[in-house]
């Protein structure tokens, strides 16, 4: 039987889904009303999910009662980018240590679920498919669940949330020769060889080829979506 959820979280995982996914422009003032009116939920739901997702870094607030959308640069991009490798190779380290033939099974079997999904949403080809986001967020979730430490995974699951917001303007741009499935597919090679230092460099390159796509826009000239990352890093 499925549990009902309350009124707050419903209204934050809708607010947590439209920041990830840019529907919620990063920079700009959140209209509470507005979200009461056309979503449903009441004034204290929704003043309760925006104070804990300001608490996860995703809303700042900017007065005594108004909240922003965090906004998002170049620099801030640069930096998660880094930081996640960073965390996300020592839990990816740790897990090749640790993890037994149960964990390899799982990852092979995330990675295959992974390569059969459609990356674009087959309804409007500038978004990301959300069945490929919840693929995706499962098959770097395998990659370290054998990692034996609680804090390094909840700030790798911390970081990855974080990049979310930035992998989905990524989605109309052109990504040339890019073959996403073929990363996938060397990393978890890696993984199976128990080859931790080439699965953390594979790992790391991957991570840095999608936010290259941002951080060099010029390869994407006049996309709108390139533009706002510019944008949002003039503001800074």
């Amino acid at each position: 039987m499925t549990k009902k959820l309350s009124l707050t979280e419903r209204a934050y995982r809708q607010l947590r889904d439209d920041l990830l996914t840019c529907r919620l422009v990063p920079g700009a003032k959140i209209n509470i009303k507005d979200i009461t009116e056309t979503q449903g939920f009441s004034l204290g739901a929704v003043r309760e999910a925006l104070s804990r997702l300001t608490s996860e870094g995703f809303v700042t607030q900017d007065d005594a009662r108004g909240f922003r959308v965090t906004p998002i640069s170049i620099g801030d991009l640069t930096d998660l980018v880094r930081v996640r490798s960073d965390i996300e190779g020592q839990c990816l380290r740790r897990a090749i240590e640790k993890g037994g033939l149960e964990w390899e099974t799982m990852i092979v079997s995330a990675a295959h679920r992974l390569s059969r999904t459609p990356t674009r949403d087959p309804r409007e080809a500038g978004r990301l498919n959300e069945d490929y986001a919840d693929a995706h967020a499962a098959f770097h979730h395998m990659l370290v669940a054998a990692c034996d430490s609680p804090w390094l995974l909840k700030m790798r699951e911390w970081l990855y949330a974080q990049s979310e917001r930035y992998r989905y303007l990524t989605v109309p741009l052109a990504h040339g020769d890019r073959n996403l499935t073929h990363e996938h597919a060397q990393i978890v090679d890696a993984v199976l060889a128990r080859d931790a230092d080439r699965a953390v460099a594979l790992l790391t390159d991957h991570l840095m080829a999608t936010a290259r796509l941002l951080i060099d826009p010029h390869s994407t000239p006049g996309s709108p979506y390139a533009q706002l990352v510019i944008v949002a890093d003039r503001a800074v």
